[in-house]
């Protein structure tokens, strides 16, 4: 995205017969996703869900393309396993009042961690397409927005010993968006179609509510007085978890592992030394850290919440990795 913007390469601009238009702006993830997968360039054609080979030459080499497509899933896996280890629990679910997401950030200060939500407008540094609310206090938000979830569905009210999962849970059942304004918060709920499959409808006591297609209503609150708050204060973690920064290293590098040995047993790769090329590593590194793709689920669990002990390193977890799952816990527990 940098070289494009330095290069002022922008989006392909749109104009429709009303007039209006669309794209002809700066590159950002969504428009540079679409870019790095369209099979197109390849000499390929994608039609109702199939792949077909197309009449025109290709631009870019198979294997550079099929390389990217493999970064791009790794990247998809380590971000999915960080923000089901996150306290953020709205990401991807808030947007400001002109369509941006808004992304979950935090700043340290005197070893306390403040959490925030700021628009993805203004990281990529695009302050005037930023909304009118673009940064918030990601505890304030979380809260209001759990609160009124619950009176919406006459749930009984947040307790203080609600867990983080529970929290988590009731957001991913219930909410489909929230959009933050600079007077209220629009709150769109998940239609009964959408919800994850396993997942009831949501319950009041012990009656089940049903939720109209569409659902949308608001709470009224004021960014002018979210404006006066730091931010979320948050103690840090005790000395007996592990650091984030720990925590963040060993959900990459399990998922990278998963998608090393997912491709020898598909076969898309030969060997190690053909991942350690890929990687841009030594192939040592690669043999060392392959055994992180089998570690225990539950393991994973406690890492991505961040109660794993905090002695578990990337290097001492694949070096001492037992093979029985069994086992791994059994060893993690005993705190040896």
């Amino acid at each position: 995205m940098q070289d494009l913007n330095r290069r002022s390469i922008c989006t392909k601009r749109q104009v429709y017969s009303n007039g209006q238009s669309r794209g002809g702006i700066r590159f950002g993830v969504g428009a540079l996703a679409h870019l790095l997968r369209n099979r197109f360039y390849i000499g390929e054609v994608v039609y109702r869900g199939k792949v077909h080979r197309g009449e025109h030459e290709p631009i870019v080499g198979r294997a550079l393309f099929e390389a990217v497509q493999t970064k791009l899933a790794a990247s998809a896996t380590d971000r999915q396993l960080r923000l089901k280890g996150s306290p953020a629990i709205l990401a991807g679910r808030i947007f400001d009042d002109r369509g941006n997401r808004m992304t979950p950030t935090h700043t340290n200060k005197r070893g306390v961690r403040y959490r925030y939500y700021v628009s993805h407008a203004l990281l990529q540094k695009r302050n005037d397409e930023a909304g009118s609310v673009s940064r918030v206090p990601a505890p304030e938000i979380e809260s209001v927005v759990l609160k009124a979830l619950c009176e919406h569905f006459g749930a009984n009210a947040r307790s203080e010993r609600t867990t983080a999962a529970e929290d988590r849970d009731r957001i991913e059942c219930q909410l489909d968006r929230v959009v933050v304004k600079a007077e209220a918060l629009e709150i769109q709920l998940v239609r009964s179609s959408d919800r994850p499959e396993g997942q009831s409808a949501h319950k009041s006591d012990d009656r089940e509510v049903a939720t109209p297609p569409g659902t949308v209503f608001t709470v009224p609150w004021s960014s002018a007085a979210f404006g006066e708050v730091k931010g979320i204060l948050h103690s840090p973690s005790p000395p007996s978890r592990l650091s984030t920064e720990t925590r963040d290293g060993l959900l990459s590098a399990i998922a990278k592992a998963r998608i090393w040995i997912d491709d020898l047993v598909e076969g898309r790769v030969g060997s190690f030394s053909e991942i350690a090329m890929r990687e841009g590593k030594v192939e040592r590194h690669i043999r060392l850290l392959a055994p992180l793709a089998f570690v225990s689920p539950r393991i994973v669990s406690k890492i991505a919440d961040g109660i794993a002990p905090s002695d578990l390193t990337v290097t001492s977890v694949a070096k001492r990795l037992a093979y029985s799952w069994a086992e791994q816990e059994n060893y993690r527990s005993s705190g040896s």
